[in-house]
């Protein structure tokens, strides 16, 4: 056999063997709390699990990396005298976005939610306590968080509550996925965030700008806090801006087709 010939052979041989072995020692859906690297800018982030593992149980973090499109979400633990202005700026671009909400949120802001409702956006299921779901292990429990809070967005909207949940905090194990499947439910994390949540340290403009430019990427599912007026005051521009370099806007059903 000439050399060329078996050195290319073993080429192949090598290449499966450390393709086997990734595979075999790939990170498993077990517990944690969700969590992103970003190697490059403007490249899609590593994540705790993989879209291909996630895709198991109904679950995503990203979109499609081939395309110029954003995901744009807001989880919600209280209402925080920021919302209306974020509905109004929504509005403004024709932009639909998801609203992960919880018990308390929709017994204290009615009309918040049924504006949401009626203007087109996705009121997503952040459970009835907002609890670390990784320390209920009763599935009776677990279903008890998400079907209260259907039952609470029915009374108040008279609608059916779509099915996407997003963990409180990002925390999840495999079972807490695998029975939100069980439920119907399309699990949604994300792949763009930044440190929007403490209202006692609110980043500036420029520090928000400074994460969420840079690192946006193609088929981004981006998590933003609706309680936050950094956001409030920025989304007008960093809309303007993301438009401005040709992404456009889907809703997070799209993630699952």
């Amino acid at each position: 056999m000439p050399k060329k010939d078996l050195w290319i052979i073993l080429g192949a041989v090598c290449l499966g063997v450390i393709m086997s072995i990734r595979l075999l020692f790939s990170p498993a859906v077990t517990t944690g709390s969700w969590g992103l690297s970003f190697p490059r800018e403007g490249q899609s982030p590593q994540a705790a699990v993989s879209a291909e593992q996630l895709k198991k149980y109904d679950a995503a973090y990203i979109g499609d990396t081939a395309q110029k499109v954003l995901y744009l979400t807001f989880d919600a633990g209280y209402e925080n005298g920021c919302t209306e202005k974020i509905l109004d700026i929504l509005q403004k671009h024709n932009v639909k976005a998801a609203f992960f909400l919880v018990g308390n949120y929709i017994e204290k802001n009615a009309d918040l939610v049924r504006r949401m409702v009626e203007e087109g956006h996705i009121v997503g299921n952040h459970t009835m306590h907002h609890k670390d779901m990784r320390q209920i292990t009763d599935p009776e429990a677990f279903a008890r968080e998400l079907a209260d809070l259907e039952a609470l967005f029915l009374e108040t909207t008279g609608k059916k509550l779509p099915k996407f949940y997003r963990p409180p905090q990002g925390n999840y194990s495999q079972e807490n996925l695998r029975q939100a499947k069980e439920l119907g439910y399309k699990t949604v994390f994300w792949s763009l965030a930044y440190a929007d949540w403490n209202n006692d340290a609110q980043p500036t403009k420029e520090q928000a700008f400074s994460k969420l430019l840079p690192r946006c990427h193609n088929g981004a599912v981006i998590l933003l806090h609706s309680t936050s007026k950094t956001n409030a005051e920025i989304l007008d521009e960093l809309l303007t801006k993301w438009e401005a370099a040709g992404y456009r806007f889907e809703t997070i059903d799209k993630l699952f087709t």
